[in-house]
C-alpha cells in the first residue's frame, strides 16, 4: 500500500515525508510518477480511474500513475505500480518531469513534481478493479482531439504527461 509521499522543494530536493492524504489535503509539494504505454500500432493505453478513488474518480488518464515511497527508486516504483494496476511488466524509459498544482474536488490539491516514463507493450491487460474501472487503446490523434472537445472526461495532468512523452 502506498500510504506516504516524498515531500520536496521547488528544486526537487527531498524535505521529508507525509501521509498521502495529508499531502493532498494540504497541497504539499511531493514526487509522483506517470507511465504511458504504447503498443506496436502507436496507440496509447488509457485507464479510467476507479469510481472509488478519492479524487479524479471515473476520469480517463494515462496508463498508470502513483507516488514513489520514501527510499524507493522512482523508475522501479513506476514499474511495480504498473504491474499492480495493469498486471503486466514493460521496460520503462524516463521521458522527463514537470511541476504542477491544481485544486481538485473533495478539498484535495495535487501539487506534484511528476516523473514521466514511457514503455511499449502488446500483451494482455488485466487491471485491478480497485484501481481501474476500464481501459482502452487510443490513437494519439484521437486522444488529442478528445482532449480539446471533452477535457472534462480526462484527468487534469494527462495533457502535461502527453506533452512530456
Amino acid at each position: 500500500m502506498r500510504n506516504e509521499v516524498v515531500l520536496v522543494n521547488d528544486n526537487d530536493e527531498i524535505t521529508g515525508r507525509a501521509p498521502k492524504l495529508e499531502a493532498h489535503r494540504k497541497g504539499l509539494l511531493h514526487r509522483a510518477f506517470s507511465v504511458v504505454i504504447y503498443n506496436s500500432k502507436g496507440e496509447i493505453l488509457l485507464q479510467q480511474r476507479a469510481f472509488g478513488k478519492y479524487h479524479s474518480a471515473g476520469l480517463w488518464s494515462n496508463t498508470c500513475c502513483s507516488h514513489p515511497q520514501p527510499g524507493e527508486d522512482i523508475r522501479e516504483s513506476a514499474g511495480q505500480r504498473l504491474y499492480e494496476e495493469m498486471s503486466f511488466r514493460a521496460p520503462l524509459e524516463y521521458a522527463g518531469k514537470f511541476h504542477y498544482r491544481v485544486a481538485l474536488e473533495n478539498d484535495m490539491t495535487e501539487h506534484e513534481i511528476d516523473y514521466v516514463f514511457r514503455g511499449y507493450y502488446d500483451g494482455e491487460v488485466n487491471p485491478d478493479p480497485d484501481e481501474v474501472a476500464q481501459y482502452k487503446w487510443v490513437s494519439p490523434v484521437h486522444l488529442l482531439r478528445e482532449l480539446e472537445t471533452a477535457p472534462h472526461l480526462y484527468t487534469y495532468w494527462l495533457p502535461m504527461v502527453l506533452k512530456t512523452v
